[in-house]
């Protein structure tokens, strides 16, 4: 025990003192009485220590798979020989950003890692680790296709599903490369090497469907007369289809498997980045093609063309890749829903008109078929294929402009409507002369001249085709009108009658657009009409069918 009034040998700071001969010695005591202890030389920390390993490990990993060194042609993710070494890699490159941290604190000593000389040097060897990770994006870049496909068909064969798998494994190389890059504040050079990679492959893949190039801009189809851009439309159209489905949605994809998690924005920027001026192009390209088309009846087929591809495949797979909000999306359903559409109307009323317009006073000779009734059958034959488009134009059309007390009104096709044509074969516009000569089976053509604008609005949209067709029968009217022999009116009735009978039966699209009733009721027409004829010539073959009756008939005009 250390005698009273002493300092504690233990107490900080105080010089130690004597111990009583009787005392035990502490091994905490000095020696010799007479020494004193002196001061510790600075020591480093254990966190340092830790700290400065990590940087040496980095940099002998650093040194291997340096990127301007011998293994810069080679890929850590796909050539590495030493299992987990791409994994080490990264970590290092985390372990590295945490070191700089570190050093930046100040809580470490003065000594040959410490301070300012370790932050140096770890930020040079993490500045190095980074620009080998974008060498790595590179290579992983490069050896993904032009249009990316993670879905499997049932018709794939093994080699496309191992392709896919293949693929599904580069995207996770991809993601752990970008994850590492972003956690360090290399967001901006990971995203500039991506983005320039997938642009230039969309661009590669969208040359080779045919539907965008360098020199097919907007500019240049300006410049096009309908005469060239026509025969090219089926192309672009197909190739626009594929890519909206296959090139932009695979993109999407793509941009989701890399830039995941808390990277989801990141893809979504990276994603509008790539494939938003692309998009663009390509609408832009329709755009100008259907404001070419003008309001052309001829051309109405490749509008509908382009209002399809829109409905059916582009807006819906435009909406899976961009967002149901976005500017492309927007401008899609402007395309189809406004130009399109508006062109689309436009050439059915031009067409109309161009009906209309016929001289009734064109009579033909033996009242033979009309070439006018020729030429709108035969265009109402291909139309036909079109009346789902059709459809949905005017439906669109009417709910955005027609009240509802129009909207409510009886949506029958043209001939099912006791005002526009009787199921029972009654025409729409028959004159009330030829009507008493048929007994009844025509209709008065008061009624269809005196119709309001909103019954002929109604029909025009419950049955575009149909309109048409009624169209056409009162143009008939009028030109059987102009024969100076009434017989020969008839005659002429029949015969054209009995020509839209055959074009609509028969199981065509047409006769499931106007309706089998229509088809049977105009044949019926016709029938009633030869017999008039008969009765006017005095000619009565009860053994003969209408076809032959009509043969007969023109032989002897």
């Amino acid at each position: 025990m250390a005698r009273a009034g002493s300092r504690s040998p233990m107490a900080p700071g105080s010089p130690l003192t004597p111990r009583s001969p009787m005392a035990p010695r502490s091994p905490l005591a000095p020696r010799s009485p007479m020494t004193t202890r002196s001061p510790l030389a600075p020591r480093r920390t254990l966190p340092a220590t830790v700290v400065d390993d990590t940087v040496d490990a980095a940099a002998v990993l650093l040194d291997k798979w340096h990127p301007e060194g011998s293994s810069s042609g080679r890929s850590l993710f796909l050539n590495s020989t030493t299992p987990d070494e791409a994994d080490s890699f990264l970590r290092a490159a985390k372990d590295l950003h945490r070191a700089m941290l570190f050093y930046a604190s100040g809580l470490t000593t003065k000594d040959h890692h410490g301070g300012g000389h370790g932050l140096i040097e770890a930020q040079e060897l993490l500045d190095t680790a980074m620009r080998r990770l974008q060498l790595e994006l590179k290579i992983l870049l490069s050896s993904l296709p032009n249009v990316i496909k993670f879905q499997q068909d049932d018709d794939d064969d093994d080699n496309e599903i191992q392709s896919t798998d293949g693929l599904r494994e580069t995207c996770g190389h991809l993601r752990a490369v970008a994850e590492a890059m972003l956690a360090v504040g290399y967001g901006t050079e990971c995203v500039s090497v991506f983005k320039a990679h997938r642009r230039a492959s969309v661009a590669a893949a969208l040359q080779c469907l045919q539907v965008l190039s360098p020199s097919l801009q907007q500019a240049t189809i300006n410049k096009l007369t309908w005469d060239q851009i026509d025969p090219k439309m089926q192309s672009w159209l197909t190739g626009a289809r594929k890519a909206f489905a296959s090139v932009f949605v695979g993109e999407r994809e793509l941009c989701d498997r890399v830039f995941a998690g808390d990277n989801a924005s990141v893809g979504d920027a990276v994603f509008s980045a790539v494939a938003k001026d692309q998009a663009t192009s390509i609408l832009a390209l329709f755009e100008a093609a259907v404001a070419k088309a003008k309001r052309a009846p001829e051309r109405l087929f490749r509008v509908l063309d382009v209002h399809d591809a829109l409905t059916e495949t582009i807006i819906p797979a435009i909406v899976a890749a961009f967002g149901d909000k976005s500017e492309v999306t927007a401008r899609a359903v402007t395309l189809s829903v406004t130009k399109v559409a508006d062109a689309a109307r436009g050439m059915v009323a031009s067409f109309e008109a161009a009906i209309e317009k016929e001289p009734a006073k064109a009579t033909v000779p033996g009242g033979e078929v009309h070439p006018l009734t020729r030429y709108v059958m035969n265009y109402l034959v291909f139309l036909a294929d079109y009346d789902k488009a059709l459809a949905h134009i005017y439906a669109a059309e009417q709910f955005s402009d027609t009240s509802s007390s129009v909207g409510s009104g009886s949506g029958g096709t043209i001939g099912s409507s006791s005002t526009v044509g009787s199921g029972s074969g009654g025409t729409a516009g028959s004159s009330s002369t030829l009507g008493s000569g048929s007994g009844g089976t025509a209709g008065s053509s008061s009624l269809v001249l005196s119709a309001s604008t909103t019954l002929r609005t109604l029909s025009l949209w419950s049955n575009p085709i149909g309109w048409l067709v009624s169209v056409l029968k009162l143009k008939l009217d009028a030109i059987a009108g102009n024969y100076r022999e009434a017989a020969l009116s008839y005659l002429f009735l029949a015969n054209n009658t009995h020509y839209m009978a055959k074009k609509v039966g028969g199981g065509t699209k047409l006769e499931a657009v106007l309706g089998e009733e229509w088809a049977e009721a105009q044949t019926a027409k016709a029938r009633g009409y030869m017999e008039v004829y008969v009765r006017r010539r005095a000619v009565r073959r009860p053994d003969v069918t209408l076809t032959q009756q009509l043969a007969l008939a023109r032989q002897r005009n």
